[in-house]
């Protein structure tokens, strides 16, 4: 056997776990690069050998000499956002199960972030890749191209983009959001402010500033805004364009639309709050405009949690299926990965309406 080595100089070869394990260094390298025939008291001794130096396979390198890194690439929106980090985690445990690791990358929404952490998955030389992409425009899928061009498989997850012919996993959006507003006109509710519109630099003024906006948007932000828009004319309301959240898609602007909407002499007497930040927003608008929910102000929120459920009153929300979610967009791409065509499919999986003491009845 070989002796001893100092393992603080640098870490071991194969060479040296060959030579530990008394076997030739083609036989170790098949071993630990997982490729070719080793008998099994062979592959034992070389896996002892390994562990006692601690030695540790060069990933990227076996993944040049056999084309597989068993290795998923996931960019998603906002990993510290409780609905991303559960898709995450569907993804993560499914692949794992089928032996493959995950890279997660997180672009903040930024368009240019996530061109960068598809080159840097590109490089990392992973198998697969699931985006929830930023990308809206034609011009912005380049990128994405890229990678199909290269043989890299890739899946959408929570939202689709219409210039790219891929397999995406969503929820319908659109008929969510239409329940949910449902609900609150079924409660007698007629001011129904629509709270994370689309981020125009202008306020809207018509309804069809607004569409054309929204399919300017993330695909998720329009589908949630047409839904709304279905459910108002489902029950003949009008459409009224101070009740509908545009500008920044942040905590602190749904704050100031909703502190807006309330001070209407016509005001807004529910909400529907389409992400955590616009709900979160939206309750401090509340209380600090002297109001309270549901007594003045009936509340629905999207994305359901454990802190919806233990505010006082519980909080009426939209449940996504995160990890079934992370786990099909998981399914589908080792699909591919494994040589399944793509079938540029929606997948489509059912939201759960989540009723609870956020809503009142509204004399009519």
């Amino acid at each position: 056997m070989a002796a001893e080595r100092d393992r603080s100089v640098a870490p071991p070869t194969i060479s040296e776990v060959a030579a530990e394990a008394g076997v030739g260094r083609a036989s170790a390298a098949r071993t630990l690069g997982g490729y070719g025939y080793v008998s099994p008291e062979l592959r034992e001794r070389v896996l002892s050998a390994a562990e006692k130096l601690g030695y540790r396979a060069n990933a990227l390198a076996r993944s040049m000499s056999t084309g597989v890194s068993h290795t998923l690439g996931l960019i998603v929106a906002d990993i510290g956002n409780p609905f991303f980090a559960g898709v995450t985690r569907g993804i993560s445990d499914f692949s794992r199960q089928r032996g493959f690791d995950t890279i997660v990358l997180s672009t903040h929404e930024d368009l240019e972030e996530e061109k960068a952490a598809v080159g840097v998955l590109i490089d990392k030389r992973v198998d697969g890749m699931i985006i929830a992409s930023a990308a809206v425009e034609r011009d912005d899928v380049a990128h994405i191209q890229d990678a199909m061009t290269r043989g890299i498989p890739v899946v959408l997850v929570d939202r689709a983009v219409e210039h790219l012919a891929l397999d995406s996993v969503v929820i319908d959006n659109r008929e969510a959001s239409r329940r949910a507003v449902n609900h609150l006109i079924e409660h007698g509710h007629r001011r129904i402010g629509f709270i994370w519109g689309p981020p125009m630099k202008k306020p809207a003024t018509t309804r069809r500033a607004l569409t054309a906006a929204a399919a300017r948007s993330l695909w998720t932000d329009g589908e949630r805004l047409r839904g709304y828009l279905d459910a108002l004319d489902d029950a003949g309301l009008p459409f009224d364009a101070d009740l509908v959240m545009t500008g920044p898609k942040t905590e602190q602007n749904a704050t100031v639309a909703v502190s807006r909407m309330l001070a209407l002499d016509d005001r807004v007497t529910a909400l529907f709050c389409t992400e955590n930040d616009a709900l979160t927003g939206s309750l401090r608008a509340v209380r600090e405009s002297g109001f309270s929910y549901p007594a003045d102000v009936s509340l629905i929120g999207f994305d359901d949690s454990s802190w919806a459920a233990v505010m006082e009153p519980p909080l009426t929300m939209i449940a996504q299926p995160m990890l079934d979610l992370g786990a099909r967009a998981a399914e589908t791409l080792l699909s591919e990965i494994e040589g399944a065509s793509p079938s540029r499919t929606m997948h489509t999986l059912e939201a759960r309406f989540v009723e609870r003491a956020s809503v009142a009845k509204r004399s009519r």
